[in-house]
């Protein structure tokens, strides 16, 4: 099997080194060229939650020579079409695309190269870099923290599936999920809750968590994906064994305080985690914030919810982007009138 890593940044470049430790073959490939370079001279270097040394085989886009049979793809959404349409003549016969992006770009995806033959994947777990080479994991290593919800809409022609399955189980556990719409929705609720706040105010989850008022903007991102689910007829499914619908979602008051009182507690193994959209805006990139809060508010408008506060994320990191605003606490202040 001929794999790849399309996009392998941090999140990529993790998952690479806990695959090729685990004795897989896997090429590792990114625009970046400071990273490329430090890949292949010194290889993957992982801090963190672990402290893990490991050579890897990384390239570049123009560098790519051979078809393969399965391509993970971890860029950002913001050029699908365009990436999608050029990985497609790197594909075998009955190669597969694997997305593990945010939001749902498998619908695109699938237009491009057919929906058998493509997977989502969510993964429960962060990591940012630090420099060239060198990438943070913000989550704790245990198989149950590291973990994956594969996928897909097609549920008859699952070529792959297995071989999949299989090299995502080198780094943590793997649930074979039926209710594959639901699963991403899991992964957007904390999604849309988290990486836009977490720019807007230059926290991490932990800090979001640990504050008062940053933590209630937090419920409130998290009361209306679930709103907005419900609208639609989409049952949110589990994240890492806990029904977080069954314990955020709220109707009268005293549910509202036990939701809040639980928050700390449900995040505190992705404490450290800084969002890949705060990592974005200080790298001077841009988001994909409508890729994320961009789909609340879509279908918020398509089932008649209102979504003030996704509205309002949106809004704030695109000043962010634009140079109009920087992460500070004190941007908790443009909530207010929404609390």
């Amino acid at each position: 099997m001929k794999v790849a890593i399309y996009g392998a940044g941090a999140m990529g470049t993790v998952l690479g080194a806990f695959l090729m430790r685990s004795g897989e073959k896997v090429d590792l490939i990114t625009r970046n060229k400071a990273h490329v370079k430090a890949l292949n001279q010194k290889g993957a270097h992982i801090v963190g939650s672990v402290d893990m040394r490991q050579d890897v085989h990384a390239l570049l886009p123009s560098e790519m020579k051979t078809k393969y049979d399965i391509i993970f793809l971890m860029t950002k959404q913001l050029n699908n079409k365009e990436v999608v349409t050029y990985l497609k003549d790197y594909l075998s016969e009955d190669g597969v695309i694997c997305s593990m992006q945010n939001g749902l770009p498998e619908l695109l995806i699938s237009e491009i190269i057919g929906e058998e033959n493509v997977f989502g994947c969510t993964m429960n777990w962060s990591a940012f870099m630090e420099g060239s080479g060198v990438v943070h994991l913000a989550s704790k290593n245990t198989p149950k923290t590291l973990s994956f919800g594969l996928g897909s809409f097609h549920q008859e022609k699952r070529v792959h599936l297995e071989e999949i399955k299989r090299l995502l189980s080198q780094m943590g556990d793997v649930t074979l999920e039926e209710n594959f719409m639901g699963v991403k929705w899991s992964k957007l609720l904390i999604n849309s809750s988290f990486n836009g706040l977490s720019a807007i105010l230059g926290y991490t989850l932990g800090e979001i968590a640990a504050n008062k008022t940053s933590r209630r903007v937090f419920q409130c991102l998290v009361k209306e994906c679930i709103d907005v689910a419900k609208e639609n007829q989409i049952k949110i499914a589990k994240v890492q064994g806990v029904d977080i619908v069954k314990l955020l979602d709220y109707q009268t008051k005293l549910k509202q305080k036990f939701s809040f009182m639980l928050i700390p507690l449900l995040l505190r193994k992705h404490s450290a985690s800084k969002s890949s959209t705060y990592q974005d805006i200080e790298a001077g990139r841009k988001t994909e914030i409508e890729a994320i809060n961009g789909i609340i508010t879509h279908y918020g408008e398509k089932a008649g919810v209102d979504t003030p506060f996704n509205e309002k994320v949106i809004q704030l990191v695109k000043q962010l982007e634009n140079g109009q605003l920087k992460p500070d606490f004190e941007n908790v202040k443009y909530f207010q009138d929404l609390l």
